[in-house]
């Protein structure tokens, strides 16, 4: 194809995914963008101090983990208010989307293969874009890989020098996904590592030196008939280990099924990776790159929440048909695919089942694989078909047809979406926030709230007792603000009290409790609506707040 057809098609391909990623973007804000945008707040007028401002804990040390984008955010917002907010989802969300496509079509040398698979992935990531860090670093980790692909083969300084200012990002806009970007090396390096230790011959080259030994000790007997046969069994490994030389060249120029590569750059990445290992020091949040990623897993917050649980395939059903048709292309057809994305694959689909929040990174870093997979059937079936439709693409009429049908499918998702607000009154108390801030004294009150929206009470300057900062209310994270330095695990108990497994009585004049707000349909509230210790003082359709008589007591 001319350089003109792919401009164009380049063209189309980038409208279509902007359209697309557009239509996929939220209108509702997520819960945890609304303390994003007060803990921004917070670092612009008071800087990194390391302590919770926002719960009515005393005590609370607070890590910042993602403090750049959070002051992105709250500047965002100062700017364009809840607009600039969703503005902001939907450019990072269309980058994002033009991002893949053209690492795709640069890696797989595909444009229409890239572009339909961009679609897919991105319509496979609709459930993980939102007003969050994550879709930052989503942009980065993808650049990463690319960065990785490009020095291997060219060598480049440009490329070592963005994967070292990579990482720095991450540390500072997301530090609790800051160890994942080594992940990504691993395959690399596995394959570089086996390469090796294929070409080495160890066995045969042990016995030559074993020989070799021998045939010193002989000269000095004066054994001559054992020096010319040691002599001669070093030279039948000599030309054994050239044999096998030989015979690797040729597999690897015609491998069966696995492509095994030995690329000398890669001793240039393993230094950028030991070099990376110390870009988490560059941060102002004293080495927590190194450890919240650690702390969390130590804690229980991961048993509680969705995104951390184990995956359980048959409620994934996009995740299923892509593992079926990944599984297709290499069972069914004679497709070759290298070791290093043989690895990649498994790893991210391992990490995968271990934690649902990684399918994220098996559509968008997977992808770029199963792109490469899917680009060399083609080629090897049908590569002037494929390069007929792309030219079909670029003529008017093909033009038409593709806008239409992205514009088809576009609608169809922005009308699940076209009557939602920013803020959703069905999932965030925002009349119930209006009566505490208008009737309650904030200074003064202790309110028990719920998980789900504590972080909207930030937002509003109500202080709370748990959001979904998970990790400030574990001991692993704000043991440094208690004198015993033992923590306190506000976290289980906000999961026994809303679950009743603890009387909630017992927890509540322990934490000292004025006020409580929850969903009507909470079950605590079953209890609560019939104690006579507390006392209604709102309700509505979702929410109820009461006041606990006995508080001052």
């Amino acid at each position: 194809m001319n350089a003109k057809v792919k401009t164009v098609f380049s063209i189309l391909a980038i409208i279509s995914i902007i359209l697309f990623c557009f239509s996929i973007s939220p209108v509702t804000l997520q819960n945890d963008t609304f303390y994003t945008i007060k803990v921004g707040e917070h670092i612009v007028q008071n800087g990194i101090d390391m302590q919770d401002p926002f719960s009515w804990h005393e005590g609370l040390a607070y890590t910042y983990p993602h403090w750049l984008y959070d002051v992105g955010m709250y500047l965002i917002y100062q700017v364009g208010g809840m607009v600039g907010i969703y503005l902001s989802t939907v450019i990072l969300a269309c980058i994002l989307g033009i991002v893949i496509y053209l690492i795709n079509c640069k890696l797989s040398k595909n444009q229409l293969v890239s572009f339909i698979m961009t679609l897919a992935v991105m319509y496979l990531l609709k459930n993980f874009i939102a007003a969050r860090a994550q879709l930052v670093t989503f942009i980065l980790f993808a650049l990463t890989v690319l960065c990785i692909e490009q020095y291997l083969q060219t060598k480049k300084k440009r490329y070592a020098v963005c994967l070292i200012v990579i990482p720095i990002l991450i540390a500072n806009l997301h530090c609790a996904v800051w160890p994942f970007y080594f992940v990504i090396y691993l395959p690399y390096i596995a394959e570089y590592i086996i390469c090796v230790i294929s070409d080495s011959d160890f066995w045969k080259r042990f016995q030559m030196w074993r020989y070799k030994a021998k045939v010193k000790k002989a000269v000095k007997k004066q054994q001559n008939e054992k020096v010319e046969m040691y002599i001669k069994k070093i030279g039948s490994y000599e030309e054994k280990i050239e044999t096998a030389r030989d015979n690797r060249k040729q597999r690897r120029k015609k491998p069966y099924r696995l492509k095994l590569e030995k690329r000398d750059a890669t001793k240039g990445l393993i230094l950028i990776f030991v070099i990376c290992l110390f870009t988490g020091l560059l941060t102002p949040l004293h080495g927590t790159p190194y450890t919240y990623l650690y702390d969390t897993m130590q804690g229980n917050t991961t048993q509680s929440i969705n995104e951390h649980q184990p995956l359980t395939i048959i409620n994934d059903k996009d995740l299923m048909v892509l593992l079926v048709v990944v599984f297709a292309i290499l069972i069914f057809t004679d497709t070759k695919i290298r070791l290093c994305d043989l690895f990649m694959l498994g790893g991210l689909l391992f990490m995968t089942f271990m934690s649902q929040r990684q399918m994220s990174m098996f559509f968008i870093i997977g992808g770029f694989v199963i792109t490469r997979l899917i680009v060399a059937i083609c080629d090897k079936y049908d590569k002037e078909g494929v390069e007929e439709v792309t030219k079909f693409i670029v003529s008017l009429p093909g033009k038409i047809i593709l806008l239409a049908f992205i514009a088809v499918i576009s609608l169809y998702f922005l009308r699940q979406v076209r009557d939602d607000s920013f803020i959703s009154e069905y999932s965030y108390p925002v009349k119930a926030a209006d009566y505490i801030v208008e009737n309650l004294d904030l200074e003064n009150i202790r309110l028990y709230n719920e998980y789900n929206y504590g972080s909207y009470l930030i937002f509003r300057g109500i202080p709370v007792f748990i959001d979904s900062r998970a990790d400030l209310y574990a001991p692993e994270f704000n043991k440094k603000g208690f004198p015993d330095g033992e923590g306190k695990d506000i976290f289980s108990d906000y999961i026994n009290i809303s679950s009743i497994g603890t009387y909630y009585e017992t927890k509540f004049e322990e934490y000292g409790i004025t006020h409580l707000i929850m969903y009507k349909n909470a079950k605590l509230n079953m209890f609560i609506s019939r104690d006579n210790n507390y006392k209604q003082l709102y309700e509505d359709d979702r929410f109820v707040i009461y006041e606990r008589l006995n508080a001052n007591d």
